[in-house]
């Protein structure tokens, strides 16, 4: 079957070719070069072929934490045109099971320290490999070192990688990224986030492959740079911080939380982190009291990008020159190159300059859609237009600003109240390290906000004065109802905290309480 597109298994080919001897991945003391890595994922695609029967077009679940299989998996399944269908290491057997399910892996690779996943019953599953432990995949790899297969021809639309999303409703959806989409993030990366990446660069992997972390690692390949992969199983702000001096590290991707890890760590200022150039956060927003201390803290190194798994996060980025300026004060910066944004209100017609209303997207970022969803592609789609569900503005300039997600605003007494604006205000406290405001159903004002705060180390919050203040701050109408302080905010297996994990949470303390 023929194919008019470029397969994404030649960017590491290519890179082999011209760079066989230099490192390509790194962990610990452990190294591979770009050689070594194009041999073992030759012949994992060989073995995948034809011992296990997995064929261009077919699924294979991939359960690991970060390690070097993890990144080979996606260029062997690309290499055959089959689906990398990566998880979150965080989730449960029952969340592996359902994207059995929903995706029809045929194969699935788990790391042997998660024997429960290892075993999760799927119809579709004809085989299973590990990695360590029984059925080992280096063992498959060893076996057929030095063969090899030409790469599957695949046309822009041949899918590559299922990323899972489950959005607002709670139930996972895969979200179909094809070789020509990633094709085109990974240019436009290049381009707007990481301008003059090579082989000199060094990057530092520290969050899941599976998800935003993966595809970062992908653009390294692109140009040759080395990927520096993680010992400790969880964040190590320590280990962190002594790789980026080891290495040189002039490049990571992370999020917000664990920025904000790093950035109060000892280490931030004991450690050379000279090399730094690109700070590179998403997945969240991050408050302009973070912001700034981030900032006086690295330097001018912070790049801020604004997306979506559906568009894998290629909508806005905020560049370096742009952190710390007032006139761009709590704005996620400018549209992405190749990439179209307009703010729509509820019928599609896009809003006047400065109004509040629904970001939407076209360019060749934009997903081909979810897997088998008619019915939540008919969501997401409206008159050619990815449909976000996040709240914002553009300004006179084209700079975009975030008001939030559409299910995050509550309407308090008939007016619209969005939580991000609260959080920003309450965050300018000094004492008060996080915020998260929601809102719940009030038998007076049909909704009311509850603002869940935690404070900074050794700091005890006095609610009263956090009340006064805020009022000084923001309009009388979106006053939070109810203030209160936890020691911490739930999180997502990425990191991210989730007003409905919040939420969920309070009522869960309260007894359903509001």
């Amino acid at each position: 079957m023929g194919g008019n597109g470029a397969n994404l298994a030649n960017l590491l080919a290519a890179t082999a070719r011209r760079l066989p001897d230099a490192p390509g991945l790194v962990q610990g003391a452990r190294y591979w070069t770009w050689a070594e890595l194009d041999a073992r994922i030759g012949a994992m695609a060989v073995a995948l072929r034809d011992r296990c029967g997995l064929r261009r077009g077919d699924r294979l679940l991939a359960h690991a934490p970060n390690c070097p299989q993890m990144f080979e998996i996606a260029w062997a399944c690309w290499q055959l045109g089959a689906v990398w269908v990566p998880s979150n290491v965080r989730g449960t057997p029952a969340d592996l099971a359902e994207m059995a399910r929903v995706s029809g892996a045929r194969g699935l690779i788990c790391h042997a320290g998660f024997a429960e996943h290892s075993g999760i019953a799927s119809p579709s599953l004809d085989f299973r490999l590990t990695i360590g432990g029984a059925d080992d995949l280096d063992r498959l790899i060893a076996d057929h070192l030095g063969q090899t297969l030409p790469l599957a021809q695949v046309d822009r639309d041949h899918p590559a990688w299922l990323f899972f999303t489950s959005g607002s409703t709670g139930r996972p959806k895969a979200a179909v990224l094809t070789h020509g989409q990633l094709g085109f993030v990974i240019t436009n990366m290049l381009a707007d986030l990481m301008p003059g990446l090579s082989e000199r660069d060094a990057s530092l992997v520290i969050a899941p492959l599976s998800h935003g972390a993966g595809l970062h690692a992908f653009v390294q390949v692109a140009r040759g740079a080395v990927s520096v992969l993680t010992e400790a199983s969880g964040l190590d702000p320590a280990e962190a911080w002594a790789l980026i001096e080891r290495h040189r590290i002039s490049n990571i991707f992370t999020v917000p939380t664990i920025l904000n890890r790093l950035v109060d760590h000892p280490d931030a200022e004991r450690r050379d982190h000279s090399a730094l150039r690109h700070v590179i956060y998403a997945g969240a927003p991050m408050y302009l009291a973070d912001q700034q201390r981030a900032l006086a803290r690295l330097g001018p190194v912070l790049v801020q990008y604004y997306g979506l798994g559906e568009v894998t996060g290629c909508i806005s980025v905020l560049r370096p020159e742009d952190h710390g300026l007032p006139e761009h004060k709590g704005s996620c910066g400018i549209v992405r190159s190749g990439m179209q944004i307009e703010v729509q209100d509820p019928s599609g017609a896009p809003v006047a300059t400065g109004e509040t209303g629904e970001i939407c997207v076209v360019g060749g970022a934009v997903f081909a859609g979810y897997l088998d969803n008619p019915e939540a592609n008919a969501k997401a789609f409206r008159n050619g237009w990815f449909r976000t569900g996040d709240l914002g503005h553009l300004d006179q300039r084209g700079y975009l600003y975030l008001t939030g997600r559409e299910s995050d605003m509550y309407i308090s007494g008939g007016s619209n109240i969005y939580p991000r604006e609260i959080e920003e205000a309450l965050l300018q406290q000094p004492g008060i390290a996080e915020a998260c405001v929601f809102g719940l159903p009030d038998p007076e004002w049909g909704e009311s906000g509850v603002a869940v705060l935690v404070a900074t180390p050794g700091t005890v919050l006095d609610l009263g004065k956090v009340g006064r203040d805020l009022a000084a701050r923001i309009a009388r109408y979106k006053l939070p109802k109810i203030i209160l302080v936890w020691e911490a905010l739930p999180r997502s297996g990425y990191g991210k905290v989730t007003k409905k994990d919040v939420r969920a949470e309070y009522l869960r303390r309260t007894g359903g309480e509001t």
